[in-house]
């Protein structure tokens, strides 16, 4: 990854990245090429892995066991107006750009067909995703046999992390009055996390 010295995030920075990845891609080289899934996932920092699931009947599994992966894991990404830095009006010498967050994640599969092992994850990612929340719904609300059903559907995938190229372009290269206009110009469009991501990387 091509990450200059200002788009460089603190390792601080990466690990808020991985405590909360919501869906990443799952990118592994098959007989027939790449292949892609995008699935949820949790970041288990202790033992030094994302855990996730795939559907039992998406084959990727089968082929991704014990192989080198990466995972493509995002934050919030924007489209950034030129009309929005104040070296617009200065001298015109400003185009479009893409502001983003992104990690790479590379380490090895293992595929996990165990309901057990399926059960803790699953519990895991709810808790992650439901936390907050005014009503949160809990595994043990849905009727148990439907439950593990559900979970025979499923297979476990685990990547333990080999290591992590990571990106976060917020405009750190922008005058600071140019990055005062994104923050301002990403807000009425509806972009909360972008603009809240810029304000806070700030140079």
């Amino acid at each position: 990854m091509y990450v200059p010295t200002h788009f460089a995030p603190t390792d601080d920075d990466v690990r808020e990245l991985l405590a909360h990845p919501g869906a990443a891609d799952l990118v592994t080289s098959g007989p027939d090429g790449l292949d892609a899934t995008m699935l949820p996932l949790v970041h288990d920092a202790g033992t030094g892995t994302l855990l996730g699931h795939v559907a039992r009947n998406n084959d990727h599994w089968r082929r991704a066991d014990g192989q080198s992966a990466l995972v493509i894991v995002r934050g919030p990404d924007s489209y950034v107006s030129p009309a929005w830095y104040a070296s617009k009006a200065e001298h015109g010498r400003v185009v479009p750009t893409w502001n983003y967050v992104t990690a790479h994640v590379h380490g090895t599969v293992t595929i996990h067909d165990d309901v057990d092992w399926l059960d803790r994850l699953v519990r895991r990612l709810t808790d992650l995703h439901e936390t907050g929340r005014t009503d949160p719904w809990s595994v043990d609300d849905a009727p148990p046999a439907f439950y593990r059903g559900q979970l025979r559907a499923v297979v476990g995938v685990e990547v333990r992390i080999e290591r992590i190229e990571a990106k976060f372009k917020l405009s750190q290269n922008r005058p600071a009055a140019d990055i005062d206009g994104v923050v301002a110009g990403l807000r009425p469009v509806g972009d909360v996390r972008g603009s809240a991501a810029v304000a806070a990387h700030r140079p």
